[in-house]
């Protein structure tokens, strides 16, 4: 299964994290299970940014995203070329780094 690392964030991670995810498992739900509290504010209906990752590693070896996430994808805080959204990233079979963006534009977070 492979690895999923998470680099710290000040907030959601600040130690970062580490974890197996089987492949076609969902990158945001997973994340959310093993206690990496990521905004995912349209619950994960890819209808907003809030869940945006930054791929260090492994990124070639997801699904290329569609239109629609491309398109949302340009109005998130941080974008760099290896972003995503993790909710519509279903985890292949290489070890993925991603890295949360220090902000998001969600103007409030909410307990989910």
């Amino acid at each position: 299964m492979p690895t999923i690392t998470v680099l710290p964030h000040h907030s959601i991670c600040p130690n970062g994290a580490s974890f197996e995810l089987a492949e076609g498992d969902n990158l945001c739900a997973g994340l959310l299970s093993h206690d990496v509290p990521i905004e995912h504010a349209c619950d994960m209906s890819k209808a907003c940014t809030t869940c945006h990752v930054v791929v260090r590693k492994g990124f070639n070896s997801l699904d290329e995203m569609d239109d629609i996430e491309a398109d949302l994808l340009d109005r998130a805080w941080g974008l760099e070329p290896d972003s995503r959204l993790s909710c519509q990233v279903q985890v292949a079979d290489e070890d993925l780094t991603i890295e949360i963006p220090k902000y998001t534009i969600n103007h409030a977070s909410e307990n989910h």
